[in-house]
């Protein structure tokens, strides 16, 4: 095991550290002898795949979990958190990547629900909740109305309302977890400044984020954790990419975007002037057989409706939608799924899996029609079809009966995808394939669509990464505020190009 990185220079003492921490679950060790120290005025990454470790530390640190052995420190002194109240009261404070406000009370009656200031006669101080808010708010540079109904705000904006939430408790210690996955750029470097604000008055942050770029933006040092185990600590100067990347995964990934050549064929999908009032309006493309076609634009431009229109979840109110030359009827996912389209939808979790459901079921819903007879599932072809799919996404699991759900993010994306080619399509629309899972796992589903396309089959990438977009895709389509403003061939695609069609600029040097 390597030693951490000696760092020049007096450091003041660790704010919270863990040391020799060893965590199971049942069979499963989740953490073996980690340790890690966070500093204040420090921002300090958390690296490593999914299933590395990372949630059971963070919710060790979180008073979620106790570890089994090994110990948690607050300022150089042991200490036993029996609950998440406990670590609050230490200071520490978890801002997770899906926040959860009330959303029928305001701004401010979030931050101080259950310890609102008092009046005399126990009446809450409502002019002071209002002020200490706005106080918070000016504290981290964000203008937020602390009258605010939480209802409506941006994912940003509730992530800005968890800190200041966790600054009222006078937290020294920020745990953020995938903060950025679903923020666009300018709310991630909002964020960003608020996190060097913190910084800057002496808060000691750990930052999870599976875009390494981010981590190098912000952050001093790193911890990689792999297969639970501590791999190093060390500041992050003198590093690149890939050796952040070999670190986490144990080998050389090869190329990130395995691109491979094809011959491209006849038109799979045909898309006329489809249009959804209000959302998005005279769409057109082809996509053929062959070929990775990636739809790109802002978070807004109308991407995900349009994938949803073409499968039928939503109604467009005109245009047309052709497989293989055949008109497909409007709203029938059911008509789209007969003429061998697959949609892979953005949220994994709530649109694409059923998570109390085990790995095997949720493979085989798309084929209950042909795993028994009578409406009864033959359970040995469901297991075998299953199994099958498992091998050739090389999935990591335990038991295939077991929920989905214990699954890492990745192999959650895996069995989604494996829903959805066991059916054999004609056309598979994936809408952000790769969010929110690690370097390793993105690498092999780029290798996999790249060897599907391969293999004759047509494939529609919604992506919000652009080099994602760039290294993966054929053509690149660019919508900004419902329409198509571009389309751009791979020999030609650069962020410049797709980012001016993506805002609404002139558009004839990318067209």
């Amino acid at each position: 095991m390597n030693e951490p990185v000696p760092e020049t220079g007096p450091r003041p003492a660790p704010v919270l550290a863990l040391k020799d921490v060893s965590k199971s679950f049942g069979a499963v060790r989740a953490l073996r002898d980690v340790s890690l120290q966070l500093f204040p005025g420090e921002a300090h990454a958390l690296a490593g795949e999914n299933g590395a470790g990372k949630s059971t530390l963070i919710k060790t640190l979180a008073g979620v979990h106790r570890p089994d052995s090994g110990e948690v420190l607050v300022d150089g002194e042991p200490v036993v958190f029996h609950g998440p109240a406990d670590a609050r009261d230490a200071g520490i404070a978890v801002i997770y990547q899906e926040p959860t406000l009330f959303p029928d009370l305001s701004i401010a009656e979030n931050i101080f629900m259950g310890r609102q200031p008092r009046r005399s006669l126990g009446r809450i101080d409502r002019r002071a909740v209002r002020e200490t808010t706005a106080a918070l708010m000016k504290r981290l540079g964000v203008e937020l109305d602390p009258d605010r109904s939480a209802r409506g705000l941006s994912i940003a904006d509730q992530q800005i309302v968890e800190i200041a939430k966790a600054l009222s408790f006078e937290a020294r210690v920020l745990i953020m977890d995938e903060p950025t996955a679903a923020l666009t750029g300018s709310e991630t470097a909002r964020l960003f400044s608020v996190v060097r604000t913190l910084r800057a008055e002496g808060a000691a942050v750990l930052f999870i984020s599976h875009r390494l770029e981010e981590i190098f933006e912000l952050c001093r040092r790193v911890t990689i954790l792999r297969d639970g185990r501590w791999i190093s600590s060390r500041p992050l100067a003198g590093l690149t990419e890939d050796d952040l990347v070999r670190a986490m995964v144990g080998r050389d990934l090869g190329e990130l975007y395995p691109k491979q050549g094809t011959d491209v064929g006849e038109t799979a999908l045909s898309v006329r002037r489809l249009t959804r009032e209000g959302v998005f309006r005279d769409v057109c493309f082809d996509v053929r057989r062959g070929e990775i076609v990636a739809l790109a634009g802002l978070v807004g431009a109308g991407r995900s409706e349009v994938a949803q229109a073409v499968f039928g979840v939503d109604r467009a109110d005109a245009g047309e939608v052709l497989v293989n030359g055949r008109a497909l009827p409007g709203g029938s996912p059911t008509a789209a799924m007969a003429a061998g389209l697959a949609l892979v939808p953005e949220d994994r979790r709530q649109r694409g899996l059923v998570m109390d459901m085990s790995i095997e079921r949720n493979i085989a819903l798309t084929g209950l029609g042909r795993l028994g007879r009578c409406g009864l599932v033959r359970r040995a072809l469901e297991r075998g079809r299953a199994a099958d799919w498992a091998v050739r996404l090389q999935l990591k699991y335990n038991r295939l009966a077991d929920p989905v759900g214990v699954l890492s993010g990745g192999n959650q994306q895996k069995v989604v995808l494996a829903k959805w080619l066991a059916t054999e399509p004609v056309v598979l629309i994936v809408d952000e394939p790769t969010r929110g899972i690690d370097v390793g796992t993105k690498a092999e589903v780029h290798r996999l669509l790249s060897s599907l396309a391969a293999e004759g089959l047509a494939v529609l990438m919604i992506s919000s990464d652009l080099p994602e977009v760039l290294g993966m895709a054929d053509r690149v389509l660019v919508m900004h505020e419902g329409r198509l403003t571009a389309e751009i061939p791979r020999s030609e695609a650069t962020e410049e190009s797709v980012m001016t069609a993506a805002t609404g600029r002139d558009t004839k040097a990318a067209a």
